[in-house]
């Protein structure tokens, strides 16, 4: 059977599933050596060097003059990520991205983040894939060792605590933390800046 290009990218952002044994498969493969490759050159590069922005600015396929990303820094699927402006990721992110994530405006986290979109078939685990894609709200603040699974939204403002494992939605102003991680309180609105 004839696919067109781009299938594979369809099957993830409606959820999937996907087999690893279709030949439109072949496609994710391929971007997922994109991905590693220009992440082991930016990787590769001294932290002071200018020149691994540019390798993070072919993987996006955007320019991240309004984004800041420090190394160590791995990503998947550099054409699932999609950035707001004034966007901070502080070094050693991992995010498994074939499900798509988006970063409003704003949003920042803490060394260590681990954002997940991507999940096994519980009975065919080693070819069928599901997906969930995470939202990083506007002003929302992960703090370091942040592990989001796939599916959920973090809200607008909201903060998730340190070592949290965040399985379901976060409200907007809601303070979040533990394993998994449960609202600890709110924010006042009114007292968030910009």
């Amino acid at each position: 059977m004839e696919y067109e290009k781009g299938y594979v990218f369809d099957l993830m952002e409606s959820g999937g599933p996907t087999s690893v044994r279709e030949p439109y498969f072949k496609e994710a493969v391929d971007e997922m050596m994109r991905a590693r490759v220009l992440c082991a050159k930016a990787n590769a590069c001294m932290p002071d060097a200018p020149s691994y922005v540019g390798y993070l600015e072919e993987l996006f396929g955007r320019k991240l003059d309004d984004v800041r990303i420090l190394t160590p820094f791995i990503c998947d699927f550099g054409n699932r990520v999609k950035f707001g402006k004034g966007v901070f990721i502080n070094h050693s992110a991992i995010l498994s991205a074939s499900g798509g994530i988006e970063f409003e405006d704003g949003s920042m986290s803490a060394p260590g983040l681990r954002i997940a979109t991507i999940n096994h078939d519980m009975n065919e685990r080693h070819t069928t894939y599901t997906y969930g894609k995470v939202t990083v709200g506007k002003n929302a603040w992960l703090g370091m060792n942040v592990t989001i699974c796939p599916g959920v939204t973090i809200g607008k403002y909201a903060v998730v605590a340190a070592g949290a494992v965040v399985t379901k939605d976060v409200p907007d102003y809601a303070v979040v933390g533990g394993v998994p991680a449960k609202v600890i309180k709110y924010m006042d609105p009114g007292e968030q800046k910009e």
